[in-house]
């Protein structure tokens, strides 16, 4: 995907969701697809249409799967990326849409007017149109659109599954060099999205960026989340030891009288991740952050890294996502 675009995409049953149609009141959704019964035809991705809700127009449309995966990946990832890296964003992309069309059809949402989903890129993955994307891609629109759509072909038949179902399959820019697990970030663990090295990320551009905030605008950010929160004496004396996690996500952090989540701090400040450390200097915070998005699954610029160091798609995707399945039906 562009870089400056994030995705949180955990998608399981009992999760509290960052989608908010989604987030509320749902009983669990298991969406029971046996690796077995996925037949070729679910797999055909010329044949099969997803039901998009366009934002821009209110209307829903019938897209081609094909192209639709090439949309998201287009939008997604940089299509100068390893062709590996594009295959492994291709499939996490399609378990991620297969797994919400399948959960939009046993509890739908209202909101998206009989669409499996929407091309809402706050809610949903992004989604490039051809016209979008030749806008975005410029004059390297064919020759990124071609890369794009032999990686998407080329694995249109396998999708992420654990325990007979599409896997909640999160990915997200650049690790801390240490992706995080879904527990940490998003409260409730699942066996697939645990931290795993990922080295590469620290080669990254940008790795490593720097945020000054002023005590003024950490309050008003902070009084968003918190009406209630209150700032006593020098700034320097308002921020706690933080609660981190062993790949470096602030899991809490004592702002003034309030405890506020390392992702709480982090959107409402801009920050590029909740990897971050924090000093006050001459009246000022300065936020030293280290990756960019949730850290949570797939780190896309990590696996550009592996794909570039000779790992295949598969390698790349069961070293992201331990314990998941490959499961190809042979209708590529």
């Amino acid at each position: 995907m562009p870089d400056s675009k994030i995705r949180l995409i955990l998608l399981s049953a009992g999760v509290m969701l960052a989608i908010p149609a989604l987030s509320a009141g749902l009983p669990p959704v298991h969406v029971q697809m046996p690796p077995a019964s996925v037949s070729a035809a679910q797999s055909d991705s010329s044949a099969r249409c997803y039901r998009v809700l366009r934002t821009a127009s209110g209307t829903v449309e019938d897209i081609p799967v094909r192209e639709y995966l090439i949309g998201v990946v287009g939008a997604e990832m940089p299509a100068a990326y390893e062709p590996e890296a594009l295959k492994a964003q291709a499939v996490a992309a399609h378990t991620y849409a297969e797994r919400i069309r399948a959960q939009n059809a046993a509890h739908p949402d209202p909101a998206l007017h009989g669409a499996d989903f929407s091309d809402d890129s706050a809610q949903y993955q992004a989604f490039y149109s051809q016209a979008q994307m030749q806008q975005f891609y410029g004059g390297a629109f064919e020759e990124s659109c071609e890369k794009i759509a032999a990686a998407v072909d080329a694995v249109s038949d396998a999708l992420l599954y654990y325990e007979n179902e599409p896997i909640a399959a999160a990915f997200h820019a650049i690790s801390a060099g240490q992706t995080e697990s879904a527990g940490n970030v998003w409260g409730t663990p699942l066996p697939y999205l645990v931290s795993v090295s990922s080295e590469g990320d620290r080669s990254a551009p940008e790795y490593e960026t720097v945020c000054c905030i002023s005590p003024e605008k950490l309050k008003e950010a902070l009084r968003e989340i918190d009406p209630a929160v209150t700032f006593s004496g020098e700034p320097e004396s308002w921020l706690g030891a933080p609660e981190i996690t062993g790949s470096g996500t602030v899991l809490k952090l004592t702002c003034g009288s309030a405890v506020f989540t390392g992702q709480q701090i982090r959107e409402a400040l801009g920050l590029r991740s909740a990897c971050f450390t924090v000093r006050c200097d001459d009246k000022q915070f300065i936020f030293t952050v280290r990756g960019f998005g949730h850290a949570v699954g797939m780190s896309q610029y990590g696996a550009n890294v592996m794909a570039k160091n000779g790992s295949s798609c598969d390698e790349i995707l069961l070293h992201y996502y331990p314990g998941a399945e490959i499961v190809r039906t042979g209708g590529a």
